[in-house]
Order: structure tokens, then C-alpha cells, then sequence
């Protein structure tokens, strides 16, 4: 267990707690110092180096302790970029070597005619003019060893532009675990999946401990209300969907509710302490068992296992069943707000929803819309004012997002993304929203928000910072290194662009494709590189791998500066076997490089975002890359999935698909920390960008993609590691 939460610290945090050797643990040879260099010099191969107070630190440590702290801190880091397994390429010098298509496919024909096992098969194939590649002995396959590959690649020449990522010196495991614990739980948007797993094992080891004073997200309590059910613990629960969350917690299912959970069967300590809890909300506040009907599926199979009939104690748990059965009523706030707008009741439905802040701002766009006359509006939007400060930060957040987006005509395309990064695009026939009203509700969010905002004496700013999208919701992100939320943008500074996916299957055999589709300023199609071009004027493609039982992977090397079209869209099509989330592992990932270097096909030193593919769909868009005015180049982050088809998707299947979402999410203003600046440089005493230089002798509040060597150590640090506590509860 230790192991896995120095894992989880290094990874959230990129800072090393202090580790004590165990009882029994062989000491290692030489001194702490000694070990503490070896283990900066192996960092630096990956991309990593130690802060200068952690290397100082390791070195007055035993050799043992810092022999500990290596291996652990290695093996962290090398899956973060992706190189705890091999990255064997299909070529054996890629990006040298690689043929052309046609002439190559004609090379897997001719040794496949030489092969007595498949000559007749390829024959047959060939009188009937079309030849199966997946039938050819040497396609597909890999045709060297690992070992092989790596002896016919130079060493990697150093360049000034590979990434650096420092690592600093935390505290005592116990203290660091504790901190990331309460800072996870207590988050004000929701984790990815990974996150809520990492929780899941903080909770479990912290449940005796300090707690948050709010879990705010629900999908975050659920999981913390696990642990505390299991520690013995009085789990947190205030609606009875909290409890329908635990249940699920408890089955292994999906907290989310996104998905149906299978529930298990309990034992009588679970089914006491859920159905106690639904008494107990239900005791409380009975307006409650309007909740219900939002799930009143899951409610019902739950039921099934809890036999709440069998309970006479517990009353009020009973109703809750009744309600999901039907047998009594329990009219939910939306259908009583639907009540009131059928009757073109504005003024009234805003009067009710102003019972559920949150509820009202997703609602007042619509409001807003069916207004008739001034007087309505302005019912709405004194609802709307003295709603603000009930209202979460992240909601406040998401609505002023929206209202910058409805500024725009009507007739353009709208997108949407689901909880599982699923998008599709539907027309924009809204009517609008008066400039005056949006302009009004502006500045009540701006002024909450402002007001919410800590009020730092001084504010230190990267500007590489400004153009990161808010995280307003942990699904739209992915697990990994160097991720931003979706819709932020970074400069892209090198020469040579190269694409990487690996996947290793779990069962069957699985195909997946690495491919670029090449666009202009119009999103028109002008070519590609995947398997079926693996050459362009503007790189050239590692070659197809289609069986993956020891892992696989694929590249795609890309010259910036001769690239034809101004958008470059990466893109992971399965053509067969397993999805995103059945495989065993699989990620994304970009390197950077100049054009004299040279070096494996994979080196984690030059790797400036991994990035884990997990997913609903059978096509992965994690981000595309557009030109700029000035003709340099930036990454825009998408983390979507498109649905796909079963089999056999290639790149050139999906181009409408592409260009019509990428033209949309092109249109899309996102709020970012750039806003959220702008607001608290109106409450902080002076506010400073940061050029890369020294820091300050004195405490800071930092912003920006990574911590600076040299902070006071009472600074308050937001990276994109902890970019949510920026948002205000």
C-alpha cells in the first residue's frame, strides 16, 4: 500500500514525501548523496530532475531511504509518460525507411507468394481482385525484435527544447496523503474516473482521520461514504439519491448514475445502514422523496434487495419505494416548474426554482427566452440575483461560460459533450437573449464570483497559464501528463510533431490505428497519414500493427513547418477487437522535437503529453492542432470520443464527422484562468506575469503550468494538478 500512495502523491502533486525505511529493508550501497544523483541523473532520461531542496534533502538521507524513494519514484514516473513498457515501431528505423504504400503492400504480396502455407489463399484473393492485408504472414507483425529496434537507432542528441519536470520535496507520507485526501474529497467539480479510483484507495486509508468540512460533489461523497460504511462509520447522506450513490458504491458500479448498476446482494449490515439512511432524509425534509422519479428504476431494483417491507422500523424508507413504484406521488420540482411554464407562468416558475439555485441558473437561459415582457425579465433576473450567493462557484462558472457563447448569431451549429465525452452538434435555433439582460446577469455572476475569490497580497502569473480552460467538470480532462481541460489551447514550439498510441489487449485480438487527417481553414479534407498513406509531404507513418497480445504501438512523424492545411487532427480508430475501456491499457501522447535529433522512435525526455484513452466510443479525438495568424502552431484540447462504427473505422470514414464537430468546438468560447485573473487582480494587492525569471523572496499566490525552483515555501502554488481549487465553492 505504500508503494501505490507515494504513487498517488508524486502523481497529483509532483512532489516526493519523505520515506522511512522499513523494518528488514537491505541497506544499498553508497550514501544517500550517492543514490540521490544516480536517481536525478535516471529522472532526467524520462523527462524529470529533482528540485534542488529535494536533492539536497535525499542526500543527508540513508542510502537505503533514498534506494526506497528511486525505485518507487522511477517506476511513478515512467508511467506517467508512457514509458514503462516498449514501444516497439513496425519499421524498424522509422521515421527513416518507410516505403510507399502501394509498394509496400505489393512487397507483403510477393513474400506471401513465396510462402508455400499461404500461396494459394493469396492466389485465390488475386483472381478475385481483392487482396485481405490482415491474410498476408507479414503484415501486421512485427518483424524485429524490441532489442533490435533500439540497435538500429542513434542515442537521442540533447536539445534545449526537451521537457523538464521538476519534482519537489513534500512532507511526511502520512502528512501528504492526508493533505491530497481532503483536498480530492473536498473538490468543487467532479474527478475522472481515475481520480474517483485514487480517491477511493485515499479514503479507505484516511477514514479514521481528518475530513473534509464539505464534499460538495456527490459522486465524491459516494465514494468517501464507502469507506466510511466499511470503517464503520456513519456515512454522509442528505437525499436519498446519496443513498442510491452508496449503493451503487457498494456494488462496484457507477456512481455517476450515468450508467445502471447491477446491485449485489447485501449482507444485513449494508441493507440496515441504507435503509436507515433513507429513513432519516426522508424523516427530515419529506419533500425529499420528489428525488425519486429521477431514478426510479434504480430505486426499484435496489428495493429488490434491500426489502425495505421486512422493516417496520424503518417507515419513511418505505415511502421511498412506493414512490419508485408509483403507488404514491411525490411531484419533483421539475415537473411542477413544467406545470407553471405550460400556463406561461414565468414570473411563478422562477419563484419556484429560486428553491434550487443551481436549478435556476441552468434554467434562465429559457427563462429568459419565453419572457414576453420587461417585467417578466426582470423577475427572472432578480430571482437570478438573489439566487447568486446560494449557488455553487462551478455552476456561477458554467452559466457565464454560456452566456459568452450566446452573444453569437443564431443559425450556427451547437455542440455538446456528455459525461463520457461523447459530442454531437444540433443547430442553433435559439431565439436569442436581449443583450441587455445578458449583460445584466454578467455582471451579477462576475460580482459573486469576484467576491468569492481569495484576496491574495500578491499574484504571481505565468501568462502560459491564461489560455487553460477551467476544469468546471473532471470528465472533461483525461488522466496523464501534461492534459488540460478540454477547450484550452497551448503553443506548440518544434519542429518535428510525433504522434503515439500504445494498447495492449486483454483478450482478443485488437487493431487500433493511429492516424492524422490533414485540414485547411474551411475544415476541408486535403489528405491524411494512417496505414492506408503511409507517406505525405508532410511526414510519414510508423506502419499498422493489428495484433497486440504484448502490447503495441504506432507513430506518426509530422514537419510542421512543410504541413499543407492549417488544422492537424490525431486521431485512434479501432478497426477490430477491444474497446477503449476493455483493453488491458492503452494511451495517446505528442513529442517535440528539433530536426537534428535523432533517437528512438520513443523517448520520454521529448514526450510533452500522455494522455490515457478510456472512453465510450470506437474513435478517439484527444486534441487538434490549428495554425495561428502569426503562422506558429497550438493544441487545442478535445478529450472526446466518437461513437463509430463496431469495425473497421479508419480515417477516412470519419471526415465530415470530424470537421463538422471541430467547426462547431472551433466557435466555442471557453472560460478560462485568463477571467478568473482578470477578477481576482481587482482583490489582490499587486499582480505580477512572470517571465521565467526569479521568484520573490516573499510568499506568493502562483499561477501557472509548473511550480518555479525558489517559491517561499508559504506561497499558495495552482498548477494544472490542482487547477480546481481555483474554482470557488
Amino acid at each position: 500500500m505504500s508503494q501505490r500512495l507515494v504513487s498517488l502523491v508524486i502523481r497529483h502533486t509532483h512532489r516526493i514525501p519523505v520515506l522511512t525505511v522499513p523494518a528488514g529493508t537491505a541497506a544499498s550501497g553508497g550514501q544517500g548523496a550517492v543514490v540521490a544523483r544516480q536517481l536525478d541523473a535516471a529522472l532526467m532520461t524520462a523527462g524529470f530532475k529533482l528540485a534542488a531542496p529535494l536533492l539536497e534533502r535525499l542526500s543527508g538521507m540513508s542510502g537505503a531511504a533514498v534506494g526506497l524513494t528511486a525505485r518507487w519514484t522511477l517506476d511513478t514516473v515512467r508511467r506517467l509518460v508512457g514509458d514503462h513498457v516498449r514501444h516497439n515501431a513496425y519499421f524498424i528505423d522509422f521515421p527513416a525507411g518507410v516505403p510507399d504504400t502501394l509498394d509496400f503492400w505489393m512487397g507483403c504480396v510477393r513474400e506471401a507468394l513465396a510462402d508455400e502455407g499461404a500461396r494459394e489463399k493469396v492466389l485465390d484473393q488475386l483472381s478475385a481482385g481483392v487482396v485481405d492485408l490482415l491474410t498476408l504472414p507479414s503484415y501486421g507483425h512485427y518483424q524485429h525484435a524490441y532489442e533490435e529496434m533500439l540497435a538500429a537507432h542513434d542515442e537521442l542528441i540533447a536539445a534545449a527544447g526537451d521537457r523538464l519536470t521538476v519534482l519537489h520535496p513534500g512532507g511526511a507520507l502520512a502528512e501528504e496523503v492526508t493533505a491530497l485526501y481532503l483536498a480530492l474529497a473536498g473538490r468543487t467539480t467532479p474527478l475522472g474516473e481515475e481520480g474517483l479510483s485514487d480517491l477511493a484507495v485515499l479514503a479507505r486509508h484516511c477514514a479514521g482521520g481528518p475530513q473534509p468540512e464539505t464534499i460538495p460533489v456527490r459522486e465524491n461523497r459516494a465514494v468517501v461514504n464507502l469507506a466510511r460504511l466499511d470503517a464503520g462509520a456513519e456515512p454522509l447522506l442528505d437525499t436519498v439519491t446519496d443513498v442510491l450513490r452508496l449503493a451503487c458504491a457498494w456494488s462496484e458500479g457507477d456512481v455517476t448514475l450515468a450508467e445502471p448498476t447491477r446491485f449485489r446482494s447485501m449482507p444485513r449490515r449494508i441493507r440496515r445502514a441504507l435503509l436507515a439512511g433513507l429513513d432519516a432524509v426522508v424523516a427530515d425534509a419529506p419533500a425529499k422523496l420528489a428525488d425519486v422519479t429521477a431514478h426510479r428504476e434504480a430505486f426499484k431494483r435496489l428495493g429488490e434487495r434491500l426489502h425495505p417491507h421486512e422493516h417496520p422500523r424503518w417507515p419513511h424508507a418505505a415511502e421511498v419505494f412506493a414512490v419508485a413504484r408509483g403507488e404514491r406521488q411525490a411531484p419533483s420540482l421539475d415537473s411542477r416548474v413544467e406545470e407553471r411554464l405550460g400556463e406561461r407562468d414565468v414570473i411563478g416558475a422562477a419563484r419556484l426554482l429560486a428553491a434550487a439555485p443551481g436549478k435556476l441558473f441552468r434554467s434562465v437561459d429559457r427563462l429568459l427566452r419565453l419572457c414576453s415582457t420587461q417585467e417578466e425579465r426582470d423577475a427572472v433576473l432578480a430571482a437570478a440575483e438573489r439566487a447568486a450567493p446560494k449557488a455553487s462557484g462551478r455552476v456561477l462558472l458554467s452559466v457565464r461560460e454560456h452566456l459568452a457563447n450566446r452573444a453569437r448569431e443564431t443559425g450556427e451549429r451547437r455542440v455538446f459533450i456528455n459525461r463520457s465525452g461523447r459530442p454531437w452538434t444540433v443547430e442553433d435555433d435559439r431565439p436569442p437573449v436581449p443583450p441587455a439582460a445578458r449583460a445584466r446577469l454578467a455582471a451579477v455572476l462576475d460580482a459573486e464570483t469576484r467576491r468569492r475569490l481569495p484576496e491574495p497580497a500578491r499574484l504571481l502569473v505565468d501568462p502560459g497559464v491564461l489560455d487553460v480552460a477551467l476544469p468546471l467538470s473532471g470528465k472533461a480532462s483525461a488522466a496523464g501528463l501534461g492534459v488540460l481541460p478540454r477547450g484550452s489551447r497551448s503553443p506548440v514550439d518544434g519542429e518535428l510533431l510525433r504522434f503515439f498510441t500504445y494498447w495492449k489487449q486483454s483478450e482478443r485480438t485488437t487493431d487500433y490505428d493511429l492516424s492524422a487527417l490533414l485540414l485547411d481553414a474551411d475544415y476541408q479534407t486535403i489528405g491524411w497519414l494512417s496505414y492506408t498513406a503511409l507517406k505525405e509531404v508532410e511526414g510519414v507513418h510508423s506502419g499498422d500493427v493489428t495484433d497486440a497480445p504484448d502490447g503495441a504501438s504506432e507513430f506518426i512523424d509530422l514537419r510542421l513547418a512543410a504541413a499543407r492545411g492549417e488544422v492537424i487532427v490525431p486521431q485512434v480508430n479501432i478497426f477490430a477487437g477491444e474497446g477503449f475501456e476493455e483493453v488491458e491499457e492503452s494511451f495517446f501522447g505528442f513529442m517535440l522535437r528539433d530536426a537534428e535529433q535523432k533517437g528512438r522512435p520513443f523517448e520520454p525526455r521529448t514526450v510533452r503529453m500522455k494522455s490515457e484513452l478510456r472512453g465510450p466510443g470506437r474513435v478517439a479525438l484527444p486534441l487538434v492542432f490549428v495554425r495561428g495568424g502569426d503562422g506558429g502552431w497550438h493544441a487545442k484540447w478535445l478529450h472526446v470520443y466518437l461513437r463509430g462504427a463496431p469495425s473497421a473505422n479508419r480515417v477516412e470514414g470519419n471526415r465530415a464527422t470530424v470537421a463538422t464537430l471541430l467547426r462547431a468546438f472551433a466557435e466555442r468560447d471557453h472560460l478560462t484562468v485568463r477571467h478568473l485573473v482578470e477578477l481576482m487582480a481587482d482583490r489582490a494587492g499587486t499582480t505580477t506575469l512572470w517571465d521565467g525569471g526569479p521568484v520573490p523572496d516573499g510568499p506568493v499566490t502562483f499561477l501557472g503550468l509548473e511550480r518555479p525552483e525558489g517559491l517561499h515555501p508559504d506561497s499558495v502554488v495552482v498548477t494544472p494538478e490542482n487547477l480546481s481549487a481555483l474554482i470557488p465553492g
